[in-house]
C-alpha cells in the first residue's frame, strides 16, 4: 500500500469534517503534513473520479460532494494502490524448478490477500474514520 492511499482518506475525512466551505490544496497538505504537489495529485484522483469538485481563484478549493457512508476504504484502495501488494520478483531462472514458478504462486498468494484486504476494507467508509477521528479528540 503507498502513501497515496492514506493521503485520499485525511483529504475526504477533512473535507467532511467541513461540509460548509472550501478547502485549499495547501490547507489539507499543511494538514496531512506534506508538500501541497503531493496533495494535488491525490485530489486530482479523487476529482476524476467524482468524488470532490474543487473551484480555482480567490475563495476557490476543494469541497466532498459524495456521501461519506457511500465511500469506502477499498474504493480507495483500488483508486491509489491497487496491485501495490503483488511481489516485485527478479528475473529468475526459467530452467530452475522454483524460478520458474515463484512468480506465478507468490502473485497468485498475494492476489487472494489482496481480495481478502479488499473484503475488509469494504466494511469502512469515510463516515467511520470520521466516527473514529471525531471519538480520538
Amino acid at each position: 500500500m503507498n502513501s497515496d492511499f492514506t493521503l485520499a482518506v485525511h483529504s475526504l475525512t477533512l473535507l467532511s469534517l467541513l461540509p460548509d466551505r472550501m478547502c485549499s490544496s495547501d490547507a489539507i497538505a499543511k494538514s496531512a503534513c506534506v508538500h501541497p504537489v503531493r496533495i494535488r495529485k491525490v485530489l486530482g484522483l479523487l476529482k476524476r473520479q467524482g468524488l470532490i469538485q474543487s473551484k480555482e481563484g480567490t475563495g476557490g478549493g476543494f469541497v466532498f460532494v459524495k456521501d461519506p457512508a457511500d465511500v469506502t476504504l477499498w474504493e480507495l484502495y483500488k483508486l491509489t494502490s491497487e496491485g501495490s501488494l503483488l511481489p516485485k520478483c527478479p528475473k529468475a531462472n526459467s530452467e530452475c524448478i522454483v524460478g520458474s514458478s515463484m512468480k506465478s504462486v507468490l502473485t497468485s498468494i498475494f492476489s487472494e490477500g489482496e481480495q481478502h484486504l479488499g473484503i475488509f476494507l469494504n466494511q469502512y467508509t469515510i463516515k467511520d474514520i470520521i466516527k473514529q477521528v471525531k471519538q480520538e479528540q
